[in-house]
């Protein structure tokens, strides 16, 4: 038996997402330490909402990483099993880096509130957009974008999330990705749907961005990983901390492949990969890909002595 455990992202958040572990300390406690250190009460946001002030990307990272660890902390104080390895669906990745000991929670809360600002600012609001394109290929999909890039005077689309075979997010300007959406049906794919974001992840557009981060990594004290991390901008695992913190900006202008990494999951004798964090979002999108592994998800108390017992 062998275990992965991976971390969502932006977009599994909701109100009342951490309900179902109320029962387990280490998830109030780390709320209320996160809390401390952006001296905002995430924990009532969390809680109560509203949904609108929860969905700002300035308020999502910090919060999708506290819950994320909060639970990570609560399956090791629970069972003590470790993974063999982590990763982390773009946001998620910090969370990995905390899981392995690379960023201490203080440091990984600020690098995110930080970077979450950097993002926000590196495109005006309305500029950007993202879309889910479903049932092309990548190549197919790649392609298209040139074209449209080259059809609009300089306005980019790119590839940003490689999700799962048949399912793509594109991103760039928001006419170039509008255009992208007509010839995608156009070529035979089955829904293209434009996503309810502001900001245009993972592509050239988070250029600024990757700037500003650079600068803030610098700043911060990472340690040598404890559990090997796969990376979402190439899909290897780093033991230089430079290196690492390289591969985190690099993260904003380059898509996610998580196909390849669950891939490589199973490539390296992975038998289950778990997602740490609330709901199912990564679990739906991994069976997809790999759907002879076992793939479980800690989405409440119920789940984690579930997947507890699954392990023993």
């Amino acid at each position: 038996m062998k275990l992965a455990f991976v971390f969502p992202g932006q977009g599994s958040q909701s109100v009342g997402m951490m309900n179902g572990y109320s029962e387990l300390p280490e998830i109030q406690q780390t709320f209320l330490e996160a809390s401390e250190i952006l001296h905002q009460d995430i924990w009532s946001l969390v809680n109560n909402g509203p949904a609108e002030e929860l969905n700002q990307t300035l308020n999502t990272q910090p919060v999708m990483l506290a819950a994320g660890v909060a639970i990570y902390r609560a399956w090791i104080n629970l069972c003590g099993f470790k993974p063999q390895i982590l990763a982390g669906h773009s946001l998620g990745e910090y969370t990995a880096l905390v899981a392995s000991e690379v960023l201490d929670f203080k440091d990984a809360i600020a690098l995110v509130r930080f970077r979450a600002q950097s993002m926000q600012q590196a495109v005006p609001e309305g500029v950007g957009a993202m879309a889910a394109i479903l049932g092309l290929e990548e190549d197919v999909l790649t392609t298209l974008c040139k074209e449209v890039t080259h059809q609009t005077n300089d306005e980019i689309v790119e590839v940003a999330n490689l999700n799962s075979p048949g399912q793509i997010v594109i991103a760039g300007h928001k006419n170039a990705v509008q255009k992208a959406i007509e010839m995608s049906q156009s070529r035979g794919a089955k829904r293209a749907i434009l996503l309810p974001v502001s900001i245009p992840s993972h592509c050239s557009l988070m250029q600024s961005a990757v700037e500003k981060m650079q600068s803030q990594l610098a700043q911060k004290t990472f340690n040598e990983p404890k559990l090997p991390i796969l990376h979402n901008a190439d899909v290897a695992s780093h033991v230089d901390t430079e290196s690492i913190k390289n591969i985190l900006t690099q993260q904003l202008v380059k898509p996610v492949r998580w196909i390849d990494t669950i891939h490589s999951f199973a490539n390296q004798g992975i038998t289950h990969v778990i997602e740490c964090g609330p709901g199912k979002v990564l679990m739906g999108l991994n069976k997809r890909i790999e759907p002879n592994l076992q793939h479980l998800s800690l989405y409440d108390k119920k789940s984690i002595e579930q997947a507890i017992e699954v392990l023993k």
